[in-house]
């Protein structure tokens, strides 16, 4: 039978290793969020000095080249996800509406629902398991294989020549993205409800256009640019930051991921309620 004392001692413990491990762990939070914050005000002042100074260069065929891998290549996958997310609301939301008689509301709830929403959270999303993971891998693996060692021993900044790329990259990727989604998802849901829901080609239009304002589709393509940010500079740091060989890069892969997740839902989530306080929802 176990002594008073170490009872005690037992019961003592687990209160403070509980609190070391969350003490750690939100530790090793803000370290990440202030390396992020390090990294993406490195890469303005590249990217400031590249607009004032003719000595500074960027690269623009990295850039463009950096576009093509994580834009033009993620078009496809973009548009098959939002144009069946286009299909399922049409679809999901025709029979509710039915009971009041007004199924041509479809279109009024696709247009705000995909423009100011699911638009540039569906290209965010697979722009995170397609380009944000493949760009911690690729860093990664250069940290591992002492790439990066090399470049800072000839000189060369790696936030300048590796970071800044591939940050301009998946904002630009990312702003073009959300507004592929939208016409995608909209001309998909419009497909299925001429065909098989019965609502005729002008009424659609004409609902959609009259729920819909310009400010919703300039809230989507504002999602984008700052979706894209998240996910590169996630991407950059986390690749930045690997460590322990191999299993250090698919540890920091995955890490991309799920950050990169989390931090568009809770964004997603500010830009809502700054908006819902503007009175723009």
């Amino acid at each position: 039978m176990a002594s008073p004392a170490r009872i005690l001692t037992s019961t003592i413990t687990l209160p403070a290793r509980a609190s070391a491990y969350l003490g750690n762990r939100a530790f090793d939070v803000l370290d990440h969020i202030g390396d992020a914050i390090d990294v993406f005000f490195q890469a303005i002042r590249w990217i400031v000095l590249a607009c004032l100074l003719r000595r500074v260069r960027i690269g623009r065929n990295a850039v463009v080249s950096q576009i093509i891998r994580v834009g033009v290549r993620s078009i496809f996958i973009v548009s098959l996800v939002s144009g069946a997310v286009g299909l399922i609301l049409a679809l999901q939301l025709s029979p509710p509406l039915d009971d009041f008689g007004r199924r041509d509301l479809v279109a009024n709830i696709i247009g705000v629902a995909v423009l100011r929403e699911l638009g540039p959270l569906i290209g965010a999303i697979v722009l995170t398991g397609f380009a944000g993971a493949s760009i911690t891998a690729e860093i990664g693996t250069m940290v591992v294989s002492e790439e990066i060692e090399a470049l800072e021993a000839h000189a060369l900044n790696p936030i300048r020549f590796l970071v800044v790329p591939r940050l301009f990259a998946s904002i630009v990727s990312m702003t073009a993205l959300a507004v592929i989604a939208d016409v995608v998802a909209v001309t998909a849901a419009l497909a299925i409800s001429i065909s098989v829901l019965g609502i005729p080609y002008a009424t659609f239009m004409d609902n959609m256009l009259d729920q819909v304002k310009l400010v919703d589709f300039l809230t989507g393509v504002a999602k984008g640019a700052v979706f894209g940010t998240l996910i590169g500079l996630i991407a950059c740091v986390n690749g930045l930051r690997v460590s322990g060989g191999a299993a250090g890069v698919g540890i920091a892969t995955t890490r991309t991921v799920v950050q990169s997740v989390v931090a568009i839902i809770i964004a997603d989530l500010f830009f809502t309620a700054i908006f819902y306080a503007l009175g723009l929802v």
